[in-house]
């Protein structure tokens, strides 16, 4: 049986359906539907029915280039609602017997049972270490003799609300969510390596609305944070400067941008036609690069200050990489390297074939990190809980047949 999966990716600036059958060495793109994301506003859902058209254009395209038809997917998450924090469980094992599968369970239920406000719900929890009988840094605790074994655990909780919406949304395009997935989870998923995550890394995921991070050491997941400032606060400034409609300003963002005003000439120039004027203007890049430098040097210093609020600064010996679709604004790397104060390295997908092309590159390390880890989690049960009860449609049961059922070929008349 192929192991094809379904990513929709739904953010501020796009959103992103990916079929694609993922394999040991690389993904085999077998579809994908882009369309300008409507009805966000920095990750959160703002506009429901604006949203419901976008996926269902999206998720349609998706439909004609792959020849199935798609009833589940992976849905990316991220805004301000965002929060993570650490958590232990424990667990006894009599006779001092090797560790199992079960007991690895229980010490995670037992991380699991914490007390969180009942508007908000559990999305990942994700073990970072194991210990046992007080020896600590135990990664692999199955077969190991025991007599008690604690995890210590990082959780990412979300806002009940902002999911619902979301849920809502890709239900009435048709579409049911067999796991809501953190924007920098996925992208790490797609654009790191074993040796960043052994060594300990910072992934930067810089889209339109949130800027969204994750720390990664000894191989696992052990900070998270989403700060809602990012691309699409850059053009809002070019707005200002240009006095212009948004979708202009992006264009000329893309077009004339650079986010360090030292590196651009003051003689190179540009023309626009600002709002209600006849006749076009002319501005200078070097007046838009400090523009976009100064929002730039924000979205880092925020990251900085995540970082060392973390207290992992110290532990990031692979530096910094950054992903995402602002990450192409010429200079950025360099803004970066000199904030951060580590190495910095710009990232996109790659080990993709079939229908791949559009899709390698920085603004899609999110949406083919959704393939990769939701053919993890498949295998996984770990239903989105709020410590009551499993959501509605993501129990352990409908995880074990989604497999199965996301994927029907599309038997419509075209």
């Amino acid at each position: 049986m192929s192991d094809i999966v379904v990513g929709l990716d739904i953010g501020t600036h796009k959103i992103c359906t990916v079929v694609g059958e993922v394999r040991p060495d690389d993904i085999q793109i077998l579809g994908v539907g882009i369309e300008p994301s409507q009805g966000m506003k920095k990750g959160v859902v703002n506009d429901v029915q604006a949203l419901v058209a976008a996926i269902s254009a999206s998720v349609h395209k998706a439909e004609k280039t792959s020849g199935y038809q798609i009833r589940r997917a992976f849905v990316s998450v991220a805004g301000g609602h965002i929060a993570s924090l650490t958590s232990r469980g424990m667990t006894g094992i009599a006779g001092s017997r090797s560790v199992n599968e079960e007991d690895l369970e229980k010490a995670m239920d037992a991380a699991r049972a914490i007390a969180i406000p009942h508007n908000r719900e559990v999305l990942h929890i994700v073990p970072r270490s194991y210990t046992l009988d007080g020896q600590e840094g135990v990664r692999h605790p199955i077969g190991m003799h025991a007599f008690r074994l604690e995890v210590d655990a990082h959780i990412i909780t979300a806002s009940s609300t902002s999911l619902a919406n979301l849920e809502q949304a890709a239900e009435g395009a048709g579409i049911l969510v067999d796991r809501f997935i953190l924007n920098p989870l996925a992208a790490g998923e797609a654009v790191l390596n074993p040796e960043e995550r052994e060594a300990g890394v910072v992934i930067i995921d810089i889209g339109g609305g949130t800027t969204d991070i994750a720390i990664f050491v000894e191989g696992t997941v052990w900070h998270t944070a989403v700060i809602p400032v990012a691309g699409n606060l850059i053009t809002h400034d070019i707005t200002y400067l240009l006095h212009a409609p948004f979708e202009l300003a992006e264009v000329v963002k893309i077009q004339h941008g650079h986010a360090q005003r030292r590196a651009v000439s003051s003689l190179e120039t540009f023309l626009v036609e600002p709002f209600g004027e006849g006749v076009p203007q002319e501005f200078t890049r070097k007046d838009l690069a400090m523009a976009i430098e100064y929002r730039v040097e924000e979205i880092f210093e925020l990251v900085q200050k995540e970082i060392k609020r973390s207290g992992y600064s110290g532990l990031l010996r692979a530096g910094a990489v950054i992903t995402g679709g602002s990450v192409q604004l010429p200079g950025i790397q360099d803004v970066a390297q000199e904030i951060l104060d580590c190495p910095v390295r710009i990232a996109k997908p790659e080990k993709l074939t079939g229908m791949a092309d559009t899709l390698k590159n920085p603004s899609y390390s999110t949406s083919i990190g959704l393939l990769r880890m939701g053919l993890n989690l498949d295998t996984v049960a770990e239903p989105r809980s709020n410590g009551s009860s499993p959501a509605p449609g993501l129990d352990i049961g409908s995880m074990l047949g989604g497999f199965l059922r996301r994927l029907l070929p599309d038997d419509r008349d075209e």
